[in-house]
């Protein structure tokens, strides 16, 4: 599913053969929307037109341009579940460009340039007009790390953008830089206190491990060298309150000491980075005797 800069430069001929259609036909053998938007794309960092062979060596701007977009400052993925991310955008377009039309598409994506990260929707966003030339539009990004839409490399901060696209003649605009967001790979914190019941005074030993998904072999490792907080909160308490601040070791793994002082539960927090999200372990509770 993940379309790199790489791989465009190499199946550009190829996108452009395979989506050539006289445009009588266009409107009903036009491709996916995906599939569309994925050539557009290619075909917009080349200078070539992803759709049509008579306007392949000079491209038309349907004259669409985007604004407003707002996405969620981080997205959170694993190792097997589709995730998805929301966008919203206002589009400004021309007489052209009719909202609704089949002949007429628009989406949002997300990029890393330092990888060639280039990932959208399955679908089209859905638009609202709110006047004769601005509609207000809603679309997803999808992200499958099952199906290898992810390398470890591509965590990290990614650019949000747009594209509109007309299948009959291939003309299509696209906006890039329009925000930002985290794609990060999700967190896993987990934690055991113990002896459970402990007399007061005596020594609690609290383990634990910090793991983060690996998106090339779809597994849970330990995250290394990680500042991790053991706190406590007091039987009766809502508020968690740090021990101390320890390292995760070579494998992920947690261990330290605490003195049992009083009944309450024991947690690990971690507060993220820009590539991993923050979490906390569900709190052990620990009965002081």
């Amino acid at each position: 599913m993940r379309i790199r800069a790489t791989v465009a430069a190499v199946t550009g001929a190829l996108a452009l053969s395979a989506l050539v259609v006289p445009a009588a036909q266009a409107a009903d053998s036009a491709p996916s929307y995906r599939a569309a938007a994925e050539k557009a794309h290619s075909h917009a960092t080349s200078g070539k037109n992803a759709f049509s062979a008579a306007a392949a060596d000079d491209p038309a701007d349907l004259g669409v341009t985007f604004s407003n977009l707002k996405i969620a400052s981080a997205v959170k993925v694993g190792v097997s579940n589709h995730v998805t991310a929301t966008v919203t955008y206002t589009m400004t377009h021309g007489d052209n460009y009719v909202v609704g039309s089949d002949d007429f598409d628009n989406g949002p994506f997300i990029y890393k340039p330092s990888t060639g990260g280039f990932l959208m929707g399955e679908n089209a966003a859905t638009c609202s007009a709110t006047s004769a030339t601005t509609a207000s539009c809603k679309g997803l990004v999808d992200i499958y790390p099952a199906e290898g839409d992810l390398l470890n490399i591509d965590a990290g901060t990614w650019k949000a953008g747009a594209l509109a696209l007309q299948y009959s003649t291939g003309d299509f605009s696209e906006t890039d830089g329009l925000g930002t967001t985290k794609v990060q790979r999700y967190s896993k914190l987990t934690v055991n206190a113990s002896p459970e019941p402990v007399t007061k005074g005596k020594t609690i030993t609290v383990t634990g491990k910090l793991s983060r998904a690996n998106w090339e072999d779809n597994k849970y490792h330990g995250y290394t060298k990680q500042s991790v907080k053991l706190q406590y909160r007091k039987k009766g308490s809502s508020t968690y309150t740090t021990l101390k601040t320890i390292t995760s070791n070579s494998t992920g793994n947690l261990k330290t000491t605490t003195t049992a002082k009083a009944d309450g539960y024991y947690r690990y927090s971690f507060a993220g980075t820009t590539t991993t999200p923050a979490v906390n372990a569900a709190g052990d509770y620990v009965d002081v005797r």
